[in-house]
């Protein structure tokens, strides 16, 4: 399995293309995309790697890591999986591009696909397995890969961090749970994904975090 990170818009969020080698089968988490010039070069990359788009995976439903979604699933015919505990930040999604005054075209965000924790979602002979992480927003999700080591964590847990949780719909205690019931038990060779910011793994974050 392949994974590429490309960081893009203003808030400097980590979206992730994750491929097959063989089947070219894809998804792609959290894209963010608010430039038309992003919005090209992962249209190229997807070109340029022949990969065959199947589902559009995110996080949460906060602004900056979905404002692409629907284009990128309306692109590639690929549907968005998301949390429906989140299904009412995707419909406010023109409200929250207004309250961070930014100039982009934005149409309310409908989820095509429901995930629930223990979700499996198979790309090529690797399975994804779905984690609900609520906290940082109340229908927050990670994709955890056991066969390649890799958890993609959106906002719930950062380098030596975790998640704001003065949004709406967070909580400190329940992200903290979130991380101590679904994240810390993963091996310690987890390699940790995050919205934002460089990877860590299990074992530093352990170790370091001190939030933790």
């Amino acid at each position: 399995m392949n994974a590429t990170m490309m960081t893009v818009n203003p808030f400097g969020e980590n979206m992730y293309i994750l491929w097959d080698e063989t089947t070219h089968e894809a998804v792609i988490v959290d894209p963010g995309m608010m430039r038309d010039e992003e919005r090209e070069m992962i249209t190229k990359f997807i070109a340029d790697q022949h990969l065959n788009v199947t589902h559009v995976l995110l996080t949460h439903l906060h602004l900056d890591h979905v404002c692409s979604a629907r284009w990128l699933a309306d692109q590639t015919g690929a549907d968005v999986c998301a949390c429906a505990l989140d299904a009412q930040l995707g419909r406010d999604l023109p409200e929250q591009v207004a309250q961070f005054h930014l100039k982009i075209n934005s149409d309310p965000l409908i989820i095509d696909r429901n995930l629930a924790d223990g979700d499996t979602l198979m790309l090529g002979e690797e399975t994804i397995q779905v984690l609900h992480v609520p906290g940082h927003s109340p229908g927050g999700l990670a994709f955890y890969l056991p066969q390649s080591s890799l958890l993609i964590a959106g906002d719930t847990i950062f380098n030596g961090s975790v998640g704001r949780t003065d949004l709406m719909g967070g909580d400190m205690a329940q992200l903290i749970n979130s991380i101590r019931e679904k994240i810390l038990p993963l091996p310690d060779e987890t390699v940790i994904a995050s919205g934002h910011g460089p990877t860590t793994t299990v074992a530093d974050e352990k170790r370091c975090n001190p939030f933790l």
